[in-house]
């Protein structure tokens, strides 16, 4: 029975820390190698009984020798299995050099292998501590395994697959099925490692819990046992101004659409009031277009200092469809001692002078979401965004601690960053997300949450997650009016 919480995710060098503390206590690290290549070879059998021959590439490391352990129960099993080795196996080390003496199967040079109809390639070549493009002869194969169509169990990672950053190391294979231990790396959830993955199983192999945890780092995968104590619940006595004022700022006539969609999501994910903030010209399309929703006219910056200090409002959205240039800033700014959710124009307002915007939103509490796509992200982040030794989670969390700020780095693996260094990779986004409005909603719901007095970073964790269940209720082929109307619904966890 497995006693880590299922979001706990370790890079690869806090997985070789855990590995040394385990055998510091005094835990056989062979023992860990044999249940992890035992773990692998039932898989193996469970879910490809039909191969007809297992073939396995072992490494020159201990991910050779997970192979080799269960190229062993895999022969104990009557399996028809075939070896192959990667470098001199007389140079294995510890463990994987027990673990092939232990094995007593032949075994033949890597470049010996030819993919045959039939076969399951089980990859335990490298695993999640690459840290170098593979070599040649390995990329070469990787091809060969892809033309052939041969399917492939990956043992901890694909090889080839950063653990860390989840890209491609020059090559790397696709797996069906990933066998890994413990806890999932970052590589397994982000873009496109995780495509390359296919089915993870984690498997305890008895690192104590204890260890594991003394290890992690702050990234978890986007699951609602983080943030859901924090979401807000209406009590029996709760009235409208107890769930908060949400505002929401629109464009000029012609561009008032994304400011309505993110409004409605803001009054179905629960604020209590949702106001539209619409300029003289737009008064009269938004009127035409809105009902529970309220309408207040803001034109200028003077209007909104006015506004603020004459009504109950928790929370603002600023950017759907809002313009780019010199009033957003200036709204923006005026905003600074205020929850607010800065998204699309009036992110990229500030391209020209983002220390402007982080600095107005320095000192204190977070308060300031900010929900760039990769565009919007470069914009404000450049050198950041252009430095490919970086994962996505580390460019959201140096980010988030540049702007004091919860940064959103929205995509199909969008990467939530908080200030302190805590980063959540989100997973349950269905693709069809990917469609014109859906981030006016996103940031709609997480006003929504702002305006009900969850902290930022919660609130842009809770407001994704929420987002991806209300698309996968919404369907395929959805519209983002029809996933406004599901931001309410709650999810299932």
């Amino acid at each position: 029975m497995r006693h880590l919480p299922d979001h706990i995710l370790l890079t690869p060098q806090q997985m070789g820390a855990a590995d040394a503390a385990s055998a510091a206590s005094g835990i056989s690290s062979f023992g860990l190698m044999e249940r992890a290549g035992q773990a692998v070879a039932a898989s193996a059998l469970r879910h490809f009984s039909g191969a007809g021959r297992y073939a396995v590439l072992c490494g020159p490391g201990n991910n050779g020798g997970d192979g080799y352990v269960a190229a062993r129960a895999l022969a104990d099993a009557g399996a028809s299995v075939a070896v192959y080795h990667l470098g001199d196996p007389g140079r294995l080390k510890g463990d994987a050099r027990l673990a092939r003496q232990l094995s007593r199967l032949p075994s033949q040079p890597l470049e010996n292998y030819l993919p045959h109809p039939g076969d399951l390639v089980i990859d335990a070549l490298f695993g999640a501590g690459l840290a170098r493009d593979v070599p040649r002869l390995v990329a070469e194969l990787i091809d060969k395994v892809r033309q052939a169509n041969v399917p492939v169990l990956a043992v901890d990672l694909p090889s080839g697959l950063c653990g860390r950053r989840g890209r491609p190391l020059g090559a790397a294979f696709a797996a069906v099925r990933t066998v890994t231990f413990m806890t999932r790396k970052p590589g397994h959830l982000l873009l496109p490692g995780r495509s390359l993955c296919g089915e993870v199983e984690v498997f305890d192999i008895g690192i104590p819990a204890r260890i594991v945890l003394s290890v992690a780092g702050k990234i978890r995968e986007n699951r609602p046992d983080l943030w859901r104590d924090l979401l807000p619940e209406p009590e029996s006595d709760t009235h409208k101004y107890r769930r908060g004022h949400l505002a929401v700022f629109s464009g000029p006539a012609d561009k008032t659409g994304a400011a309505r969609l993110s409004a409605m999501a803001g009054l179905k994910a629960g604020a209590g009031l949702v106001t539209v903030a619409s300029p003289d010209d737009a008064m009269p399309v938004n009127a035409a277009s809105l009902t529970a929703i309220m309408l207040h006219r803001i034109d200028t910056a003077e209007d909104l200092e006015t506004w603020l200090h004459t009504a109950k409002l928790a929370a603002f959205v600023l950017g759907p469809g809002f313009g780019i240039g010199e009033k957003a800033k200036q709204f923006v700014l005026s905003l600074r001692d205020r929850p607010l959710v800065l998204d699309a124009d009036g992110i990229t307002s500030f391209r020209e002078s983002p220390p402007e915007l982080f600095d107005a939103f320095t000192g204190g509490e977070s308060h300031l979401v900010l929900t760039p796509h990769e565009g919007e992200f470069s914009r404000l982040f450049p050198d950041l965004a252009a430095d490919e030794d970086l994962s996505k989670v580390e460019k959201a969390v140096r980010a988030a601690e540049r702007a004091h700020a919860a940064i959103v780095y929205k995509g199909a693996d969008t990467v939530i960053a908080s200030p302190d260094g805590r980063a959540h990779i989100n997973t349950n986004g269905p693709p069809w997300l990917a469609t014109a409005g859906s981030g006016d909603v996103l940031a709609g719901m997480i006003g929504a949450l702002l305006a009900q007095g969850m902290p930022a970073f919660e609130a842009a964790a809770a407001g994704v997650y929420l987002h991806g269940e209300a698309g996968k209720r919404a369907g395929k082929g959805m519209t983002a009016e029809e996933l406004a109307a599901q931001a309410g619904v709650g999810f299932s966890a």
